[in-house]
């Protein structure tokens, strides 16, 4: 059964930063790409960063490059998102997911597993 759960969400200030991590029970954990999503309320989730099976390519939204980062220790079946100079408007529910390959992809469909999110809070 496959499992990821998010953690280091929380409430931030404008110009702050956040680590989010996302700790997978996944015995081929290497062997996939994996992502995240954010979902603000009354909006539809969306793309943020993705990750490639062995971290060799990172691909982000426009409006958090520059600003964050993707990464994951396949030692420790974890990936992580880095978030600089945050935002009000990067408030949202942060949810990491498996990709159905070991390739990138932005679309939701491009991941099979999803964790139970994070909040992340920006206050002006």
């Amino acid at each position: 059964q496959v499992q990821l759960v998010e953690s280091g969400g929380g409430l931030v200030q404008a110009g702050g930063s956040l680590r989010l991590s996302c700790a997978a029970s996944i015995p081929t954990f290497s062997s996939y790409a994996m992502g995240w999503f954010r979902q603000a309320p009354g909006k539809e989730r969306e793309f943020v960063a993705t990750i490639s099976w062995n971290g060799g390519s990172a691909y982000y939204t426009d409006s958090v490059k520059g600003r964050f980062a993707i990464s994951r220790d396949n030692a420790k079946n974890t990936v992580y998102l880095q978030m600089n100079s945050l935002k009000p408007e990067d408030t949202a529910v942060y949810y990491c997911a498996r990709g159905n390959t070991y390739s990138t992809g932005s679309r939701l469909t491009d991941y099979a597993y999803w964790g139970q999110g994070a909040q992340v809070t920006v206050s002006s």
